[in-house]
Formats: C-alpha cells, sequence, structure tokens
C-alpha cells in the first residue's frame, strides 16, 4: 500500500502497540503531527517543554515495563531531549524517540533548526539513525523498538528529515529484525549456576545485593523466593528499590553513600555477595579496597560490560537474571543460618536508622508518615537531592516497581515530568511526587500538563529554601562556605498551585502533617503540599570521600 513516511510512521508504531506518545511539535515534525491527527488514535501528551516529554516517556516506560516513545522538533527541540536520552541511557530505560530534521538537500548547511542531533546523542544512545532512505523507515522503527527493550535496555533515537517524511513508499512492516551482531544471552552458564550453587551451600554469612536489573527483569518474586530459600539478608542500590518488600525482615535497605549502615556493615562482614542486576557504581562501592573485604563476588548482568569493570569478580555470569535465578533456584535447598541471621539483628537494633524530632518540621518524619498511610503501596517519584534519599532510606516499597526516580544521571527536574507518564502508565494506582524547592521549579511548567490530562498527581515538596544537598556537600567539603546553594526568594507554591487550579497547602508542624496530610491523600484530584523544613537537616548517615562503607557517619 502507497503512502508517506509520516503515515507509514503511525502505522509502525501502531504495529508496535503504542499506547501514547509525549511530544511537543515542530515545523520538521509537522507531516508526522499531521498524520497522527488524520491516520491514528494513539494518544499524544502535549508537554510544555521537550525535556518534559522525554522524562514523561521515561517514567511512562519505568513503570509498565513497555517502551515509552516521546517526539520533539530539529534544532532545539532535539536538543532539549538530550537531558532526558542521557537519564535512560544511565538508568536503562527502554525509549524511542523521534526528532524532526531538516530536509536532506540541506543537511550539512547550518539550515535554519538544523543540528546534528544523531552525533549528538550518540554516546548517550543504545543505537540511533538518520533515516535518509525512506523506503527503510519500517526497518529502522522495528530494529529501534527490538534494540530498545532488549538484552540491557535503553534509549534508541530516529531523526527523520522533513522531505523523508513527506517522501511516498510501499509500506510493510517486517515480521521479524535481524540485526547481525547483536545477539544479548539471556541464558546462563550452566556450570557457572552450579558453581553459584555450590558456593551459596558452602558458604556461612551470604549477602544478596540487588539493582535495577531485577525490575528490568521482572524477576522480583524469584528474588524474593532465592533470599529466603537461602536465607540471606538483601541490600538494594537505589535503582533496585522496590525489588524486594521494604517490610520484609531479610530486607537491609539501601546501601552506599546514603545508606543504612547495619547494610553497609554487613556487607563489609559477609563472606559471598550475590550481585543480581547491579552494576557496583561509586556511590555504593566508596572506597573500592574496602568494599566487601572477605566476600567471594558473584556477578550476574545481562550486560558483559558491567561486569568486573568496577569490583573484581570471581564468579561472572552473563545474562538474564530471571533466566538465571529461575535455573538457579531448583538447585537449592532450604538453609537455617541462625548465626548470621543473628548477626543481622544485633547490627540492626544497634544502628538503627534515627533522626532528632526537635528544630522544626523534620523531613524524615513527613516520609514516614506517608508511607504509613499510603502503606507502602504508592507510586513514589523523586526528583534528586536531599529528598530522593530520605524517600529510599523512609519509604518501605511493598510493591515491585514503584518508585520511579533519576539514578545514575541524578537529573534535577526529572520528578514533575516522570510523575505524569507515571500515572498515565498507571491510571489506577495513587501516584506521589516527593520533591524539592530546587527540583521542582527546572520543569514546574509541566503542572500545566498535569492539570491539563486530569492526573491526580499528589506533589509533596521538601522546602528548605536551598539546593540542599549541595549545601550538605558545603558543609563537609567547604568548611561551610554556603556558596550559591541557599535561595533568598522563592515563589509561595501553595499559592502558585491555585494559579495551575490545583489546591495547595503548607505544612510548617508536625500536627499539620498528622493532621491534614490523610485529608490531602484521600481527596480526588491533585494536590501541591509545600512543607518548610529546616536548611541544616542532613541526610544521614554518609560516607566521606576516600572512606570505605563501613565508615559512615552520623552527623
Amino acid at each position: 500500500m502507497e503512502m508517506t513516511v509520516a503515515e507509514a510512521l503511525v502505522r509502525c508504531l501502531e504495529k508496535e502497540n503504542v499506547e501514547v506518545i509525549f511530544g511537543y511539535p515542530g515545523g520538521a515534525m509537522l507531516p508526522i503531527y499531521d498524520s497522527l491527527y488524520r491516520f491514528s488514535s494513539i494518544k499524544h501528551v502535549l508537554v510544555r517543554h521537550e525535556q518534559g516529554a522525554v522524562h514523561a516517556a521515561d517514567g511512562y516506560a519505568r513503570v509498565t515495563r513497555k517502551v515509552g516513545v516521546c517526539m520533539a522538533t530539529s534544532g532545539p527541540g532535539a536538543t532539549n531531549l538530550v537531558t532526558g536520552i542521557a537519564n535512560a541511557y544511565m538508568d536503562s530505560i527502554p525509549l524511542v524517540i523521534f526528532t524532526g530534521q531538516v530536509p536532506t538537500v540541506q543537511i550539512g548547511t547550518d539550515a535554519f533548526q538544523e543540528v546534528d542531533i544523531t552525533g549528538i546523542t550518540m554516546p548517550i544512545t543504545k543505537h540511533n539513525y538518520l533515516l535518509k532512505d525512506p523506503t527503510k523507515l519500517a526497518t529502522v522503527v522495528k530494529n529501534a523498538f527490538h534494540i530498545a527493550a532488549t538484552g540491557r535496555p535503553g534509549p534508541v533515537l530516529i531523526d527523520i528529515p522533513k522531505d523523508v517524511a513527506q517522501a511516498k513508499i510501499d509500506f510493510k512492516y517486517p515480521k521479524t529484525v535481524h540485526l547481525r551482531g547483536y545477539k544479548p544471552t539471556y541464558r546462563g552458564h550452566p556450570y557457572k549456576i552450579q558453581t553459584i550453587a555450590k558456593l551459596i551451600k558452602e558458604s556461612r554469612r551470604p549477602l544478596i545485593y540487588a539493582g535495577g536489573g531485577v525490575i528490568s527483569s521482572n524477576a522480583e518474586q524469584e528474588l524474593l523466593q532465592l533470599a529466603e530459600t537461602i536465607s540471606a539478608p538483601v541490600t538494594n542500590t537505589f535503582m533496585g528499590l522496590a525489588s524486594f518488600p521494604g517490610d520484609h525482615p531479610l530486607f537491609l535497605g539501601m546501601l552506599g553513600l546514603h545508606g543504612t549502615r547495619y547494610a553497609n556493615l554487613a556487607v563489609t562482614e559477609c563472606d559471598l555477595l550475590i550481585g543480581i542486576g547491579a552494576r557496583f557504581d561509586d556511590r555504593v562501592t566508596m572506597n573500592i579496597k574496602a568494599f566487601a573485604p572477605n566476600a567471594t563476588v558473584i556477578h550476574i548482568d545481562i550486560d558483559p560490560a558491567e561486569i568486573g569493570k568496577i569490583v573484581e569478580t570471581h564468579v561472572p555470569l552473563v545474562g538474564d537474571v530471571k533466566n538465571i535465578l529461575t535455573a538457579l533456584l531448583p538447585l537449592l535447598e532450604k538453609i537455617d543460618r541462625s548465626e548470621w541471621d543473628a548477626r543481622i539483628r544485633e547490627l540492626k537494633e544497634q544502628y538503627p536508622l534515627t533522626y532528632s524530632r526537635t528544630n522544626g518540621l523534620k523531613p524524615q518524619f513527613i516520609i514516614e508518615q506517608l508511607c504509613a498511610l499510603t502503606r507502602g503501596e504508592a507510586l513514589v517519584v523523586t526528583d534528586v537531592g536531599q529528598h530522593q534519599m530520605w524517600v529510599a532510606q523512609y519509604y518501605h516499597f511493598r510493591s515491585p516497581g514503584t518508585l520511579v526516580s533519576s539514578g545514575g544521571l541524578g537529573c534535577m527536574g526529572f520528578g514533575l515530568p516522570a510523575s505524569v507518564g507515571a500515572q498515565i502508565g498507571r491510571p489506577n494506582q495513587q501516584t506521589i511526587l516527593v520533591t524539592g524547592d530546587g527540583s521542582i521549579q527546572m520543569t514546574i511548567q509541566e503542572l500545566g500538563t498535569m492539570v491539563e490530562q486530569g492526573l491526580p498527581i499528589k506533589i509533596i515538596i521538601l522546602n528548605n529554601f536551598a539546593l540542599g544537598m549541595v549545601r550538605q556537600l558545603q558543609e563537609f567539603y567547604c568548611e561551610g562556605r554556603y556558596m550559591a546553594t541557599n535561595f533568598k526568594f522563592h515563589p509561595d507554591f501553595a499559592q502558585l498551585a491555585k494559579a495551575y487550579s490545583i489546591p495547595g497547602y503548607t505544612f510548617k508542624t508536625d500536627e499539620d502533617v498528622l493532621k491534614t496530610l490523610p485529608e490531602v491523600l484521600s481527596a480526588p484530584g491533585p494536590a501541591i503540599i509545600n512543607c518548610l523544613i529546616p536548611p541544616e537537616e542532613n541526610v544521614t548517615p554518609m560516607v566521606l570521600a576516600g572512606k570505605g562503607i563501613h565508615e559512615a557517619i552520623e552527623c
């Protein structure tokens, strides 16, 4: 059937079962947007900034475990996507991004709104395409969705010149993908799996270190079964939170820079560290020489490039987490490790998470109350900073995949648009954004998108009139010289909410939280809660630069 490339693209998206696109139009994208209007019922969400489109697609992908899709025009439209693409790449989130481009005859002439977006994004995409041959559209789209979703997931970008979008082709969508050299390993080596089973049986103090790969692989139930079978405590990376029940007796919380002290000490004392879908990043390991010094290290990951990259690995195993755990579990028997269990209980009792209840409304208290009121079942989205770490420490996630946050890139401004995508992806689950007064202002215009889409997102702003995490770092590393981290002016966020027809509240005391938070959470529709917290409140524990994770301090 003959049609334009723009119309064929719409048909391709329908073949890939795309339900929603987040985007912002422009001149180079007019043929594609016109085809969406004329030929498709795919839902399009008009954001207020292109960065909002890619973050919303990211949030949607995380909660649905589908490929997120976004669009932007050429030039500044495309470059405004770069931060969000890098964020998805760092966190292994499957996205397909479509950008408009100037006509092919103008490429390389510095035409109006021309930019080499494929060149710019080459280091931060799993793969990208500049589509110059109209007849290759269907194959490129099919390949893009396959690459984004398979192996270690990631973003794929397709740049489409305007004249290519207007060209006519005979459309036929391929049924299969043929990519020479791209064959991810899904099945773990049987001998390595048997070796791991043997090491587990022989160990006295095994510990499971689980990351975001568990969530990407849908392996939460297999992780739980493994931990209970071998009586091994579980600690999560930040990206791995919500892969293991936060109220389970075997759960140690997050480890690393701002991890629980008992998780960090347990890693230090374990004799077998089973790394599953995690990449041993710097915020986890800190001083590598002091990381798990007594342990035989097992590393299970679908990306062979991650194994042995940071920490010496004694038993590497490449493959899909769910497949490997499914093959491993029948080789294991129920093991009683009463001595190790007793030591874990001792560490938890000796080094609990604590904070002072004096000097104003404490953010830890707010998160504790939020967790209690939602029973750890809400879909929680965060921005980046102190509030993000307080959520990691004090919100005990009970349901798989219910934390949406920027991990590897640490991208302020992620939270609000990501919560839009997350709520659209899970319309029947309560979505709560916990953000900071710095982060919320980076993409605050997406309140318009939220209201326009009728999304009942509750927004909690932990407002300390500061860039809190940077301020905390200045306290420790700059002798308290707070340069460019304290805000002298903020809008009244509760009043700003009303400008967007959203109910707004200001919390100053514990009583405000106890009295009003339950009412706000149970009310229909969106809300913004401006929580005034002390600027000097720090995230603790904290591991200082150069120290081992067992040397965390309370401050």
